[in-house]
């Protein structure tokens, strides 16, 4: 049994499929089966298949292939660069056998003695040869007694081309010195005319618009396929002081590699030997490249722009961070949204439907007295123009190309439901640690008392805090050695616990702590009391019970976090900081990057409640959270958005992940998923509209058939294109 068996989950990769039509038929052939829920995605040429235990991978393949398709869960649907090779070999035979056909039927004066039979083989080769792609289709269709927008093509084309050839042979257009021009609407005419113009005309145009089509959808996915090549090919273990080259198969975690200036890291590990600067944009889209050094994490698929470093592996294959990112990016794109469900329950019954209207219209113009040929030549009109490619290509193009963009930014969209979410969203939940900070205190204000330097004081407290694990002693420790060369050995080192170290230097007895421990002139004391109003935390430091000044530290501000959130309420979000800390440190906070709405004190179980009572309130809330505490809360909420940095629990929980640290990703990551649900309702309004509007015309007679299949093939191209737009889409970043 297969692994996807056991989960119950596949992607199958379809061959054959040609148009929106039959992406929805193979759908419903798949969710005919008992407890199989499918959903095929005509743009990626794949189906996401979940499945109750009992049921193989093998009769969903059937399912397909008895729908008239083939399927894989492992080998690629097509190989869409030969696939766009093929159709662009086949447009330009028929543009250049069928320019002369064309040119010919408009141009009277141009036409010469026996120039219809001229057409005629010409046009033979076009219809039949260049256009067997639709006549194949729809007779895969036929035979599988279904029908999809091929045959709506393919019957337009082959009766404008009978009739053509039935004129020629048993009516007055075979006549040598027989001469028309071009209309554009059909012409009232007899068996003088023939439509050789509008069958090659709709072959050369449709065939066009698949080109187009195909050559943008590998554009749509193509930031999706540089993800997945991000990864490297082989790799530089290293073993006994050796380096060998090996494959990328053959790396495992614990295994240890070198990666040298402007190579690319091999997979996610840890820096045991070397500092750098890793070049991160291709993974979280931020341009400045972050120094490491030994301890620090690193990702697979990052640039080492510096020096040389050895990295310890702890993921490998699927269980990295560029895969799993692929992963998601993938996911999403194979989703629907609820207004694509809607086009595809159109688009199921639309082909019908027009068929009957091709009929009504044949009868109606009959029995209206218009000559025969008048009738069909309106009836193929109602045929080509019907065609609904656009429909089916606007939600999956736009979803393409946005989550494509999204993930070159650091941006993942779980699937297209998400984008709904975005667009109600009016209050955005802010976790305070990790998220607006940094999650890790700093050293921010040095106060000496008089007669003492700073360089005394730092020296004093860095070497006695050196041996506490506290994370305010580290604090004070990091701060210490980036100001001063070296902290000197201490003895008689001693923890008083909850209020802090005390240790020998120099022979003098130097206590690091809170303020309660040292007694502080009234000097000190009102500054150790502004900076707790400050939301910082205080430590006293006394040598002797001499006191040499104060430090105070504290979880720091990102410095970009004032601005994610004036960017949040300009795009209409209300904030509000939600943390476990004290009131007065959130309220700091708070005010520093701009947050009037503050929830403090909420132990992590009461984030749930927090979010609970605000969507009670009437509001549609976003969460932004990193910690395990946080993914409860992220599930909860209307829309959750994980920071990358942060657990893979919360991670999980999310709806959009953000993979860089910066909350500014949060506002992008809003900012494109609107931008995205607006493009696919543009898209699909032009789709509905462009029908809406072509059937009148075609089944009024106005609109001759040559032209109808220029403006259907040209609405897809038209909706392809405005996807592609969503490539340009700039972080607040850039």
């Amino acid at each position: 049994m297969t692994a996807a068996e056991t989960t119950g989950r596949v992607e199958l990769a379809i061959t054959g499929m040609t148009c929106a039509s039959c992406a929805n038929r193979i759908e419903r052939k798949l969710n005919k089966l008992d407890g199989v829920t499918a959903s095929v995605n005509y743009a990626t040429e794949k189906a996401s298949v979940e499945f109750a235990p009992g049921t193989a991978v093998a009769d969903l393949v059937s399912a397909v292939e008895a729908a008239g398709y083939a399927a894989s869960p492992e080998q690629p649907a097509q190989d869409e660069a030969g696939e766009a090779g093929e159709l662009g070999e086949r447009v330009a035979i028929a543009a250049l056998l069928g320019a002369p056909v064309v040119v010919l039927s408009m141009v009277p004066a141009w036409q010469f003695p026996g120039w219809q039979w001229f057409s005629l083989a010409l046009a033979a080769v076009v219809v039949w040869v260049c256009g067997w792609p639709f006549h194949r289709a729809a007779a895969v269709n036929a035979r599988h007694g279904a029908s999809t927008m091929d045959t709506l093509v393919s019957m337009g084309v082959v009766v404008a081309f009978l009739w053509s050839l039935y004129a020629l042979v048993f009516g007055e257009a075979g006549a040598l010195g027989m001469r028309h021009g071009f209309s554009l609407v059909p012409r009232p005419s007899t068996t003088g005319d023939i439509y050789l113009e509008v069958a090659v005309g709709v072959t050369v145009f449709l065939l066009l618009g698949r080109w187009l089509e195909a050559r943008s959808k590998r554009r749509a996915g193509s930031a999706l396929r540089a993800l997945l090549e991000l990864g490297a090919k082989d790799v530089s273990v290293l073993e006994d002081g050796r380096e060998t080259r090996v494959p990328i198969a053959r790396l495992g975690v614990g295994r240890r590699f070198v990666v040298r200036p402007g190579e690319r890291i091999a997979t996610d590990g840890v820096v045991v030997e070397g500092s750098s600067a890793v070049d991160r944009s291709m993974v979280t889209g931020e341009s400045v490249p972050e120094e490491v050094r030994a301890g620090d994490p690193v990702v697979g698929g990052t640039v080492n722009a510096g020096g040389r470093l050895v990295v310890e592996a702890t993921e490998v294959g699927q269980g990295t961070q560029l895969a799993r990112m692929a992963r998601m990016v993938e996911q999403a794109q194979s989703g629907k949204a609820r207004v694509q469900r809607l086009a595809d329950r159109v688009s199921a019954v639309f082909v019908p439907v027009v068929l009957g209207i091709a009929v009504l219209t044949l009868a109606g113009w009959l029995l209206a007295g218009r000559p025969l040929e008048f009738a069909v030549t309106a009836a193929v009109a109602v045929l080509v123009i019907a065609c609904p490619c656009a429909l089916g290509l606007a939600t999956p193009t736009a979803l393409l190309v946005g989550t494509g963009r999204g993930a070159q930014l650091g941006i993942l969209v779980k699937g297209p439901e998400v984008l709904e979410s975005t667009r109600r969203v009016d209050t955005v939940v802010l976790d305070k640690t990790g998220t607006v900070t940094t999650g890790r205190l700093e050293l921010v204000d040095v106060v000496p008392a008089d007669g003492v330097t700073r360089e005394e004081l730092l020296t004093a407290a860095g070497a006695v805090e050196h041996g506490s694990e506290h994370p305010i002693a580290a604090a004070v420790v990091r701060g210490a050695l980036a100001e001063v060369d070296r902290l000197p050995e201490v003895s008689d080192f001693a923890n008083r616990e909850g209020l802090g170290v005390t240790a020998v230097l120099a022979g003098r007895r130097v206590t690091a702590g809170r303020p309660s421990l040292v007694e502080l002139p009234d000097a000190l004391l009102a500054e150790a009391e502004r900076l707790r109003e400050l939301g910082r935390t205080v430590v006293a430091v006394a040598a002797d019970d001499e006191p040499l000044g104060l430090l105070s530290v504290t979880d720091g501000v990102k410095p970009t976090s004032a601005r994610a959130v004036r960017e949040l309420r300009a795009l209409g979000l209300r904030p509000v900081l939600l943390t476990g800390d004290h009131e007065v440190v959130a309220r700091a906070v708070a005010a520093e990057v701009g947050v009037d709405e503050v929830i403090a004190g909420v132990l992590p179980a009461g984030k749930v409640d927090v979010v609970r009572h605000l969507q009670a309130e009437g509001r549609v809330v976003a969460m932004v959270g990193d910690g395990v505490n946080d993914a409860p809360a992220l599930a909860a909420a209307d829309l959750g958005l994980a920071m990358g940095t942060g657990t893979d629990v919360a991670i999980e929980a999310g709806d959009l992940t953000l993979v860089r640290g910066d909350l500014r990703a949060a506002a992008d990551a809003i900012r494109l998923s609107r931008r995205t649900l607006r493009t696919i309702k543009g898209n699909l309004f032009w789709a509905f509209a462009y029908n809406v509007a072509g059937l009148p015309l075609a089944a009024l007679g106005l609109l001759n058939p040559m032209l109808a299949g220029a403006a259907m093939a040209g609405s897809s191209i038209f909706v392809v294109t405005n996807s592609l737009r969503l490539r340009g889409f700039q972080p607040s970043t850039s």
